[in-house]
């Protein structure tokens, strides 16, 4: 077996805490990071998370213990901050004995996180930080570690790249705290550079999207295998008045629809039909279907194909061990130099 001494020595902290042997994390692609991609990766070393996006909490039930019938390695599960259910599927998650719960979507709501840490459950939380003071906050507010995501990523992003938010937090936070580097990262070098400024681990999500075990349609996948970085493109804010999420995906008829959905929610807004609160629903619903018809149909034209604009260094299918021996053979030969 390969060995990746001086990568692994970099990654200590963040492997001792996740309970795998290599700290790379899957990002959570709603309808991708389902039990066969999420089994794969934890089996094969890295930290497999379900992403629970929109799911009810018996549809998360049933995923978690299917996954646990797949693989003996910790796994987490990703919760949306907003999700109406939040409460009941951390139940859920405290119910299987989910060892990492990773927060996403927005600021954890009042009581979110003491009901996962509640008894002494032993469950690690993490959340997502896109600025150094919002890192600070939700590290005194009981996050264990912290994903810092750049707008390279694929799906929901912020403002910010990746790099300049890593020398923003690392130098600041990582020697007390864990601090996992996500966004736009397709090779090892990239993930050892991080791991020398203080990173304990990264996280990735659209070189897996293409794994061998990924139930992505081969349509989707095949768009992955045609598309260059500049062709993952972040969604336009149709109206300020709605504080929309940008939403990075490849550019199709699908991105011209969401432009058409803001609009008709912006109205509605307007109208007083709906709330603030339902009408960031209604987009994380549409949001949800249209990856689907990506993904499991393979509507690649008007579902939502969602990448990072590390898609232009995904070439080829092949299992997730392969995908995570190369970064880690790539990142020690960078350490190594």
């Amino acid at each position: 077996m390969e060995t990746y001494p001086n990568t692994a020595a970099l990654m200590q902290r963040g492997t001792a805490f996740l309970g795998c042997e290599t700290a790379i994390l899957c990002g959570a692609m709603s309808w991708v990071s389902e039990r066969n991609l999420v089994a794969a990766i934890s089996n094969a070393g890295g930290f497999g998370v379900i992403a629970c996006g929109a799911m009810t909490p018996e549809l998360l039930d049933t995923e978690i213990a299917a996954t646990r019938a797949l693989t003996a390695k910790p796994f987490g599960v990703n919760l949306i901050t907003m999700h109406p259910a939040l409460f009941d599927l951390i139940a859920v998650c405290r119910k299987h004995g989910v060892t990492h719960v990773v927060l996403a979507g927005g600021i954890p709501p009042k009581g979110s996180v003491e009901a996962i840490k509640a008894d002494d459950s032993g469950i690690k939380v993490i959340c997502f930080a896109p600025t150094l003071a919002l890192a600070k906050k939700l590290l005194r507010s009981g996050a264990d570690a912290l994903v810092i995501e750049g707008m390279e990523a694929g799906g929901h992003i912020g403002p910010v790249s990746t790099s300049v938010l890593a020398q923003e937090i690392l130098p600041e936070l990582a020697a007390d705290h864990l601090i996992f580097v996500a966004g736009g990262i397709g090779r090892g070098e990239a993930i050892a550079s991080y791991l020398e400024m203080g990173a304990a681990g990264v996280q990735l999500g659209t070189r897996f999207a293409c794994a061998s075990e990924s139930i992505a349609h081969p349509d989707f996948k095949k768009a992955f295998f045609r598309a260059s970085a500049r062709e993952a493109v972040a969604s336009v804010q149709v109206d300020p008045r709605l504080p929309v999420i940008p939403v990075r995906a490849l550019k199709n008829k699908g991105t011209e629809e969401f432009t058409a959905k803001q609009r008709e929610v912006a109205a509605l807004l307007d109208a007083g039909g709906i709330d603030m609160a339902e009408a960031q629903l209604q987009i994380e619903h549409f949001w949800a279907g249209a990856l689907r018809r990506a993904v499991i149909e393979g509507d690649v034209e008007n579902g939502s194909v969602m990448a990072g604009q590390s898609v232009g260094m995904v070439t080829r299918e092949e299992p997730a061990a392969a995908i995570i021996a190369e970064l880690m053979a790539q990142a020690e030969a960078a350490l190594a130099r």
